[in-house]
């Protein structure tokens, strides 16, 4: 485990905050605005290890990295809205099983796998349907 710094504690706090996912980016700005001196690479390095550590979950979306805040220690998998960027945590037996299935007739042991699946949520899907509606 890393040491905590008040760098990494800004990160893990200004993560905690947010609502879905964010790029470093992002959070670096949000930051920048409240007056905090921390730089970019820090920010970086901050959630990397976060995602590492199992406090942040971590996805590429369009070649970039976006974070956000997670229960350490509880394996799941995500539904992501591609237009608004809702995100809801989604457990799933029946990929583990595939996972462990796979892995063991390939002579794998201990896989890791991450399963995000992409799609419209139920809002933006009615907003697409009839976009005079709001």
């Amino acid at each position: 485990m890393k040491r905590n710094t008040w760098q990494r504690e800004a990160v893990r706090t200004a993560l905690s905050e947010r609502e879905g996912f964010v790029s470093a980016q992002a959070l670096h700005g949000a930051l920048k605005d409240a007056g905090s001196s921390i730089a970019l690479a820090t920010v970086y390095r901050a959630l990397a290890d976060l995602a590492e550590e199992g406090e942040a979950d971590s996805l590429q979306q369009e070649g970039e990295a976006l974070y956000r805040a997670c229960t350490p220690g509880s394996h799941h998998h995500h539904l992501i809205c591609r237009n608004c960027g809702l995100t809801v945590e989604i457990e799933a037996r029946a990929v583990e099983e595939w996972a462990r299935q796979v892995a063991g007739e390939h002579g794998f042991t201990r896989a890791e796998h991450v399963v995000d699946v992409f799609g419209l949520c139920e809002a933006c899907s009615r907003l697409q349907a009839d976009p005079l509606s709001s």
